[in-house]
């Protein structure tokens, strides 16, 4: 008996315990979330993120404490928002696509901070490299520029030739720069050529989509916080103008959209659980490399695409990871 107890003593020693165990009571990690979007829009994001937290056994105002800041779609409130978990003390800020990331960056060189969904960290100034970040910055990209050469093949296989194409910007944010000149480079090998439409409100986005409708046979909605909190009115403009459109993320396509192609952005959220694990147990950001999305989904509404004429390819259907009825 003394033996068994013995090493069962030697084995509850040795054992790992999670950070949450390991923390003294009156120490409990702090860790601030920074969104661009309203809180309803982008709820399911922030359920991610607490759910990918719990998987990795931490329990909210036991072990952990959370504490969310939404600029609801207006970019020039987040250093503000910034400065108040600043004043919170937190221990990580995470930041939600690249104008919250770089108010983040712009704010503080110390307190680490975990960026997600944003499309070219190294261009935005946030990283020196995907492998080794180099500052107090690291987190999860979006790959931008295979995207953006995929989205223009794709909506080229849907509606044929495509000698003039719109984008959707949103000017006030800098990964649209980026996402622009990628389009244009994989436009000019179709033959296409690209026209740029600007919306940074909701009030922007009508003028924009009749510009689109004027000038294009088809659309490309770039991803930014702003447009994805009014998905539902983009779709719908979109509707009525018959303009097959492109979009980043699924959740366009469950509104009426006609097809999107994209990471999982849930499962980007949800990931981000790990590295603030890392990092509250004692990794460098600077030492933990960017993660690139590994799986993509393209997503069509048959539905949309009858609404507006357009006949899905076959071998497209056969390519998609869902398609909606």
């Amino acid at each position: 008996m003394r033996r068994r107890a013995f090493l069962a003593g030697l084995i509850a020693a040795t054992a790992r315990p999670p950070l949450a165990a390991a923390q003294p009571a009156t120490k409990i990690p702090r860790v601030g979330y920074l969104f661009s979007f309203t809180p309803a829009s982008g709820r399911h994001y922030w359920e991610a993120c607490r759910h990918g937290l719990r998987e990795l056994g931490y329990v909210e105002e036991r072990t952990i404490r959370l504490e969310p800041r939404w600029a609801n779609e207006r970019h020039e409130a987040l250093p503000a928002l910034v400065a108040d978990l600043l004043r919170a003390h937190v221990d990580v800020i995470v930041t939600a696509a690249t104008p919250a990331s770089q108010a983040a960056r712009a704010a503080t060189r110390t307190v680490p901070i975990v960026m997600v969904a944003v499309a070219e960290p190294v261009r935005a100034g946030l990283v020196e490299s995907l492998a080794r970040p180099g500052g107090n910055v690291t987190g999860l990209t979006l790959l931008t520029p295979e995207l953006s050469g995929k989205r223009v093949e794709l909506l080229v296989a849907v509606v044929g030739a495509l000698p003039r194409l719109a984008v959707l910007v949103n000017p006030g944010n800098f990964s649209h720069t980026v996402f622009l000149e990628e389009t244009r480079t994989a436009a000019q090998a179709t033959g296409s050529a690209v026209h740029a439409v600007e919306a940074r409100t909701r009030e922007e986005l009508e003028p924009a989509l009749a510009a689109a409708r004027a000038r294009a046979d088809a659309l490309i909605v770039f991803d930014d916080p702003v447009l994805w909190s009014h998905r539902a009115h983009v779709v719908d403009l979109a509707a009525r103008r018959r303009l097959p459109v492109m979009y980043g993320y699924r959740e366009f396509v469950d509104e009426g959209g006609l097809m999107s192609y994209g990471p999982s952005r849930p499962d980007l959220y949800r990931r981000t659980a790990i590295y603030v694990d890392k990092i509250l147990r004692g990794a460098r950001p600077a030492e933990l490399p960017v993660e690139r999305p590994t799986r993509f989904e393209l997503v069509v509404n048959l539905r949309a695409a009858a609404a507006i004429g357009v006949t899905m390819p076959p071998a497209l259907l056969a390519r998609a990871d869902a398609i909606v009825q």
